[in-house]
């Protein structure tokens, strides 16, 4: 089965080609990161507006790499939630446009459980599983003891760890997207700042805002007493109140579910070693096989959507045209 994907649920115009859910045929991504440089972070109306510019673009060209014709594709698959509202309108109604055109089958994946089905690229999914999705916009631990079946146990009940990650990196002046250029810094640092780790009296839920507060605060103050921050240090010590949090919130989980096969990192905020490294330590510590994307599939792309259509379409069949975009999950 050969499926057309679309993903434009933040900044990021992807089309992909996708044949069983796991062989990726072409992967087209057009970033708007350089246009947002200039912003320090993503302007949903220019966002949707650069995918229109896009959107076309980036459909032939992965139709052209993976020498087929969209008489050759047999489902066409779309980010329909959660998202940028004006951003997913744009990779809907181009998918549900080509579905009525060309008569092909459509199916709309939730931005979610596309990052999650990334792992199963070039891996393979052992259930039951435990997703741990960390992005820009999400942070949440989900259990999976089957093909597109999801079960959420735990998520941020404010900020999400990547947007987080971008805040405190403006902080300390680092240029967007801060979040791969704080972790860099971070290497060069030693936890030296006293930073809170939040939520360790409710089950598996997360919180970071407090953790940007005190970071905020402490510069601010600093500031005003006129003392250098060492922000190397400070950037090693905010990744690792972030991480510890995480790291045990996944170690209580996994207490309390003793079958649980393998670990799954997923989302943007995957592709930095050091969370990485920190949940391998815990994957070893309960002898779990612990998983995550090539840096290609961490960051949004149709392709993770065009592995979870597939396995969607197996258990339910298509949608129809009157799937619809949604910012909510």
């Amino acid at each position: 089965m050969k499926i057309l994907a679309f993903e434009t649920s933040c900044d990021e115009t992807s089309c992909a080609v996708v044949e069983d859910g796991k062989k990726v045929l072409s992967c087209i991504i057009a970033s708007q990161i350089d246009i947002f440089k200039n912003y320090g972070g993503v302007i949903p109306e220019i966002a949707s507006r650069e995918h229109i510019k896009q959107i076309t673009q980036c459909y032939e060209k992965a139709l052209e790499e993976a020498n087929i014709t969209i008489n050759n594709i047999d489902l066409i698959a779309t980010t329909t939630n959660p998202g940028l509202i004006g951003s997913l309108l744009v990779g809907v109604e181009c998918a549900k446009t080509l579905s009525y055109i060309y008569n092909k089958p459509i199916i709309g994946v939730n931005h979610i459980y596309g990052h999650i089905y990334a792992n199963n690229i070039e891996h393979d999914i052992k259930f039951p599983s435990l997703a741990v999705v960390l992005s820009g916009g999400h942070s949440e631990f989900t259990l999976m003891d089957k093909h597109n079946s999801y079960k959420k146990i735990g998520h941020t009940k404010d900020d999400a760890i990547g947007e987080t990650f971008d805040k405190v990196a403006r902080i300390l002046d680092l240029e967007y997207p801060g979040g791969p250029k704080l972790e860099k810094l971070a290497r060069k640092g030693k936890n030296t700042y006293n930073l809170p780790i939040a939520m360790h009296n409710e089950k598996y839920n997360l919180s970071f805002s407090g953790l940007k507060s005190a970071c905020i605060n402490l510069v601010h103050n600093s500031k005003q007493r006129n003392e250098e921050i060492n922000k190397a240090d400070l950037a090693a010590s905010f990744q690792y109140s972030a991480v510890k949090q995480i790291t045990d919130k996944i170690e209580m989980i996994l207490n309390d579910n003793k079958d649980i096969k393998q670990i799954m990192l997923a989302g943007g905020v995957a592709a930095n070693t050091y969370i990485r490294e920190q949940i391998q330590e815990v994957a070893n510590k309960y002898n779990i096989e612990f998983i995550y994307p090539k840096i290609l599939y961490c960051t949004d792309n149709a392709a993770m959507i065009g592995a979870a259509a597939y396995y969607k379409y197996q258990n339910q069949g298509p949608d129809n045209l009157n799937i619809v975009a949604s910012p909510n999950d």
